[in-house]
């Protein structure tokens, strides 16, 4: 007999993201960072997947700022996803600016 499926919703303020993948990177002096290279200190971008009833700044589809360190991973259908307070996230890139940095992606 085959596992019922069900559909997760998040609760509370919890954001699940699905992170960028990991590869080199090229500085802006045209120097290749290795995918290895220590990132401590470093945020990464990710995909937000699903939101809360309480989360208030970001949407599916939004592109998140995140340290992460501050994130408890879950695997769903062979993919990993992160989940995190909405207080944990840095910065949102939407296309619906209403007032911002002035940085694009």
């Amino acid at each position: 007999m085959s596992q019922p499926k069900f559909e997760v919703q998040m609760l509370h303020d919890r954001v699940m993201i699905k992170p960028d993948k990991e590869a080199e990177r090229t500085s802006s002096g045209g120097i290749v960072i290795p995918a290895t290279s220590d990132t401590s200190n470093q945020l990464a971008w990710g995909e937000v997947c699903g939101t809360g009833h309480h989360v208030r700044t970001v949407k599916v589809g939004d592109r998140v700022l995140f340290h992460p360190d501050e994130q408890l991973e879950v695997e769903l259908q062979g993919a990993t996803y992160l989940v995190m307070r909405e207080r944990d996230l840095h910065a949102v890139a939407n296309e619906r600016p209403e007032h911002g940095t002035g940085l694009y992606l």
